[in-house]
């Protein structure tokens, strides 16, 4: 009889759903009798149609993080702090439908990737867990992104509900699953009187390294990808903000960027891809800029170009360096995971440029692509076997 799986790609935007995806296609070649039911928004749920996966009726209904991220959003800026309250007061709805998924069939796992909620819920309500349960994290604790006494206070609460009940008291998950590296973790207190983040995290997760979506090795051949893309010998600068609309000032400001570019590199071509949930023509460029949408297999673009400029996604700068591609990278700002997290991250690889959007003019732009356009990096190894790894230990729950 098949092994039945609820994956629930929780997280806004694409990034994690590729990954999922990856980890999924592990499961496949250790174990030939799973059967993977899947749970997610726009535009995850487009993409796991889009590589032929099942998708529950009920994803139809699940609740769309990314109108609450977007909605809460200020242009380039996003508290995450005040993203993750809009949510919280929104989260039963998400936990009631997997509830009721849950009670109709019955499944042997449930993997959740970032479903803080379904993870709160377990905790709180066990009776809920109707199956193992698999929680994917990539960062640990949140950070307070202003001197707001209310933010300050609001972090220190959800840090302790992160925390709770260790070391006397089990995790909700019967498995935690970490994507990275220990030293992604920082070595420091949740906050007054909680514990060290790197010591829970030691504790309660399996550590699996990086998830690509693709081989590296078979991106080396730059002269071959670029060929196979469809591109020529020009410069190539592909501009990309992700599977959210925040980001629209970026692109822009690429776009403006772009005539000071040529007047030093005349022979460059700049693409900007707006992703799937912000209209190409609902953003202004100057003549000569390109404008794409959705582009399947993004990382192929990535692979092909002279110089990136994106946001500071977790995947996507993942990506960018083990492709060792020059990139500039914009933290969305207040965004703690990625102004804290993912850049430290790149800094500790020597990975990309960090940039400050409100400090950043098309002129400054145009001088950083200018200085970096072309130039060969030379990253560290990082591991990128995450997806195998974390397949084995999910296949050794599934037979215990």
């Amino acid at each position: 009889m098949n092994k039945r799986i609820l994956f629930i790609s929780g997280s806004i935007g694409l990034g994690h759903v590729t990954r999922d995806i990856a980890i999924a296609n592990e499961l496949r070649a250790v174990r030939d009798d799973l059967e993977i039911h899947w749970l997610a928004a726009h535009p995850a749920s487009f993409f796991l149609q889009e590589n032929g996966e099942t998708l529950l009726p009920e994803a139809a209904d699940y609740l769309d993080e990314n109108l609450i991220a977007e909605s809460a959003s200020r242009g380039f800026k996003l508290n995450l702090w005040r993203y993750a309250m809009d949510f919280r007061r929104q989260w039963q709805h998400n936990i009631d439908l997997v509830h009721r998924v849950t009670a109709r069939d019955k499944y042997d796992l449930i993997i959740g990737d970032e479903t803080y909620d379904l993870a709160t819920a377990f905790r709180e309500r066990p009776h809920l867990k109707k199956s193992p349960f698999v929680m994917i994290y990539d960062f640990v604790g949140f950070e307070a992104m202003t001197r707001n006494p209310l933010e300050q206070l609001g972090i220190y609460v959800m840090n302790r509900m992160w925390a709770a009940g260790f070391p006397h008291k089990p995790a909700a998950y019967d498995l935690g699953l970490f994507v990275g590296e220990l030293e992604d973790v920082p070595d420091r207190r949740f906050g007054f009187l909680l514990p060290n983040r790197r010591t829970f995290a030691l504790s309660r997760y399996k550590f699996v390294g990086y998830i690509l979506p693709f081989r590296v090795e078979e991106y080396r051949d730059s002269h071959q990808v670029r060929a196979d893309a469809g591109y020529g010998t020009e410069k190539l600068i592909i501009c990309a903000i992700g599977g959210t609309s925040i980001g629209r000032e970026l692109l822009e400001m690429c776009g403006n960027a772009f005539p000071f570019i040529t007047k030093n590199i005349p022979d460059v071509r700049m693409i900007l891809i707006t992703g799937p949930r912000l209209a190409g023509d609902s953003i202004n460029v100057p003549e000569g800029v390109e404008v794409r949408e959705y582009v399947p297999s993004l990382y192929r673009h990535f692979a092909a170009c002279d110089l990136a400029i994106v946001q500071a996604g977790g995947t996507t700068t993942l990506e960018l360096t083990a492709l060792r591609k020059p990139f500039l990278y914009f933290p969305i700002e207040g965004h703690c995971e990625q102004e804290k997290y993912v850049a430290g991250r790149l800094a500790r690889h020597g990975a990309g440029v960090r940039m400050r959007l409100s400090e950043t003019t098309p002129r400054s732009l145009a001088e950083q692509v200018v200085r970096n356009l072309g130039h060969k990096p030379e990253y560290p190894a990082i591991p990128i076997d995450g997806a195998a790894t974390a397949a084995r230990h999910i296949v050794d729950l599934l037979a215990r």
